[in-house]
Formats: C-alpha cells, sequence, structure tokens
C-alpha cells in the first residue's frame, strides 16, 4: 500500500472520532506492509488528557508486536503530533512519521517546534502534508459545526 492508502485509513478513524464528538485525529502504525497499531482521539469520551490518538495507536502496536520498539514502524496520523506524542514517537523509537495537516498551535513535527531535530538518542523523519487537505477539511468542518452548536461543557474549575 501507499503513503497515502494508509493515510486514508487514520483518516477513517479521524470520522470515527467526529463522530463521537471528538477531535477528529486518527492515526495508524505499520509494520512489513501491515497495520499494527491504530487510534484515535478518545480524550472527551475517556475524560483522560492522554487519550490521542497517536498514544493509542503506539500502545496497539506495542501490544501486537510484543514489544515497546517499534523500530520497522511508520506512524501515519492525520494531524501534526504533539509535543505529547512526538515524545512518545521518539521514546517507541518509530522511524518515520507521516502527518497530514499542520498544526500551528501545538505541532512539534515543525510547525510550533521540531522536538525530532533536537539531540535526542533517536530522531524520526518526519514527512507533512500526505492527505492534507482532506485532513485539514475533517477538522474545519468540525470546528464549525462545533462554533454553531457548542457543546455542554462538564469540565468544571475546581474551586480553592
Amino acid at each position: 500500500m501507499t503513503d497515502q492508502e494508509y493515510m486514508q485509513q487514520a483518516l477513517l478513524l479521524a470520522r470515527e472520532a467526529a463522530a463521537e464528538g471528538e477531535v477528529p485525529v486518527g492515526c495508524v502504525i505499520v509494520c512489513e506492509d501491515r497495520i499494527v497499531g491504530r487510534g484515535r482521539n478518545r480524550r472527551e469520551r475517556a475524560k483522560n488528557a492522554l487519550s490521542h490518538a497517536e498514544l493509542e495507536a503506539i500502545d496497539d502496536a506495542c501490544r501486537n508486536l510484543g514489544g515497546w520498539r517499534l523500530w520497522q514502524c511508520t506512524l501515519y496520523v492525520t494531524l501534526e503530533p504533539c509535543p505529547m506524542c512526538a515524545g512518545a514517537v521518539i521514546n517507541a523509537r518509530i522511524p518515520r512519521v507521516v502527518y497530514g495537516a499542520a498544526d500551528q498551535k501545538a505541532g512539534s513535527c515543525g510547525s510550533l517546534t521540531n522536538l525530532f531535530a533536537l539531540p535526542y538518542n533517536h530522531r524520526p523523519q518526519v514527512e507533512g502534508g500526505c492527505m492534507e487537505q482532506e485532513a485539514k477539511a475533517l477538522l474545519q468542518d468540525f470546528f464549525k459545526r462545533l462554533r454553531e452548536n457548542p457543546v455542554v461543557k462538564t469540565w468544571r474549575k475546581p474551586q480553592t
């Protein structure tokens, strides 16, 4: 399969996230032409800051491959990874990251900062812009609909 075909799989997961009211980000991890990890945003449903698409996919891949070193894998994600997810990519030793839309607010693979350029012991290769228009449109549509019909907020600032 091609990068675009794998990104299509990530986009399907992003659409599933959007259908559940989550920010539409999807991720697949590929090893030897086989998808070994899948993930999508579930932060609202899980009420957990760690429930990012990339972290779910890395966890799934580690379980399926029986180890934490994903040194033969490529990660495909619809939105440029944030600092937490970029750190997880580094720690999982993933050699290649392909993302769709850039993230000017939190992108840590070149947009806001580039954690992969720092002198860590592992520096993944990154390629942005794969199916960028599709990924960007999915995000823009989600946030447009959210602005038109805001979801009732369940989070409250803790009382001090």
